[in-house]
């Protein structure tokens, strides 16, 4: 995720208006939780500053684990907190709230979700209607049905979290997962729909999902000149302008400004503290907090980070000329997309010249800078 994750954690980015990790709390409370512990490190003041001591009238506690040695020894952390049954999820997942109310009601369970590539996935085999072992990323998968990351554990299992050291050099949460179905029946569930959202372009087809999720709902100030169509939320101290269309799904936060004139459509979150301005059209595009589009721009399927200042005329490309998916570099490596249409990653406080030009795929790292009339090829 990075630049996106250089100020924030991961899980703390913004999906829709909250955290992804604000979702999968959602999701464990609608299904019953009585108390949520988050397994905290990097970065945890922003967790701590957002859920506080309750959630939805769920308390709230904190582990931090001091030395990072897999998912195992995240859970183990917590180990004084677990009193019965207990349920883990990844603060960096979305799943579907129907699905994990169901993985809590047939515990002990594991979530799982069918796959057209289960060989990259741990593949759950099924008899007699409980799971008889997980194979990793097998070569042979015998089936379609992959782990989603999701588990409720009976309360035996706080013995078993003592795993060692895989040979990647971490405790696993699946190793203990394997001693689980040795010793109880284990349900599957099948979720419509996770996602472990990792990548910048998850960042986005994540808010694709949850923006759809919406009903529409206007507290902010809408111009009786705007045109809000569909499904929009425009948060109370939001404001469209003259002139202005919002097509929904759309999201525009507190403290946002839409307009005058400007074109705001699919599925795009605008952030707090966000600047569309005149003559600006923003596309199926995430906006995080305090970004400047001033005027004359045009942003298409993008991730731009917070405070960012776009420079008059900033135009970016989304598309490649030889139809192909869009790659993007991450860890050195470009990665394809899989995506048509994709346009640039965008890090914390980067600055455009006017009438600069992104090209698709390109990502800016935090506090790059462009000249006036530049055209990005590359990332910097």
């Amino acid at each position: 995720m990075r630049p996106l994750s250089n100020e924030v954690p991961k899980p703390m980015l913004t999906v829709a208006g909250q955290p992804i990790v604000g979702h999968t709390a959602e999701a464990a409370v609608e299904a019953g939780a009585d108390e949520l512990v988050m397994v905290v490190g990097y970065g945890q003041e922003t967790v701590r500053e957002h859920f506080g001591s309750s959630y939805r009238g769920v308390p709230v506690s904190y582990v931090e684990q001091d030395e990072q040695q897999g998912t195992a020894d995240a859970v183990r952390a917590a180990e004084e907190y677990i009193d019965g049954a207990f349920a883990v999820l990844y603060g960096d997942n979305l799943y579907d709230p129907d699905g994990i109310d169901s993985l809590f009601d047939a515990a002990p369970s594991i979530a799982s979700i069918r796959v057209p590539n289960p060989g990259n996935y741990g593949v759950l085999n099924v008899a007699d209607g409980a799971v008889a072992e997980i194979v990793e990323k097998p070569d042979a998968p015998r089936n379609d049905l992959v782990n989603a990351g999701a588990y409720v554990f009976p309360a035996e299992a706080r013995d078993m979290l003592d795993v060692p050291l895989s040979e990647r050099g971490e405790r696993e949460l699946t190793d203990v997962l394997d001693r689980v179905i040795d010793e109880f029946n284990v349900s599957p569930v099948t979720l419509d729909r996770w996602m472990d959202v990792g990548r910048p372009w998850e960042l986005l087809e994540a808010n694709e999902w949850k923006l759809k999720t919406f009903d529409r709902r206007i507290d902010g100030d809408v111009s009786d000149d705007a045109t809000v169509q569909g499904d929009v939320v425009v948060e109370a101290g939001a404001t469209v302008r003259d002139g202005s269309v919002v097509e929904g799904p759309a999201y525009v936060s507190k403290g946002a400004t839409v307009g005058p004139n400007a074109y705001v459509r699919g599925c795009t979150f605008v952030g707090p503290g966000v600047h569309v301005g005149h003559a600006v059209e923003i596309k199926n595009s995430v906006l995080l907090a305090e970004t400047n589009v001033g005027h004359l721009s045009y942003v298409g399927d993008s991730v731009v980070g917070r405070r960012v200042n776009f420079g008059a005329g900033t135009n970016v490309a989304n598309l490649r000329h030889d139809d192909e998916d869009v790659s993007v570099t991450v860890k050195g490596d470009r990665v394809s997309t899989g995506r048509r249409k994709f346009g640039v990653v965008v890090g914390d406080d980067v600055k455009t010249g006017i009438n600069t030009a992104l090209n698709a795929g390109v990502t800016l790292s935090e506090g790059a800078q462009t000249a006036p009339g530049e055209t990005v090829t590359t990332d910097r």
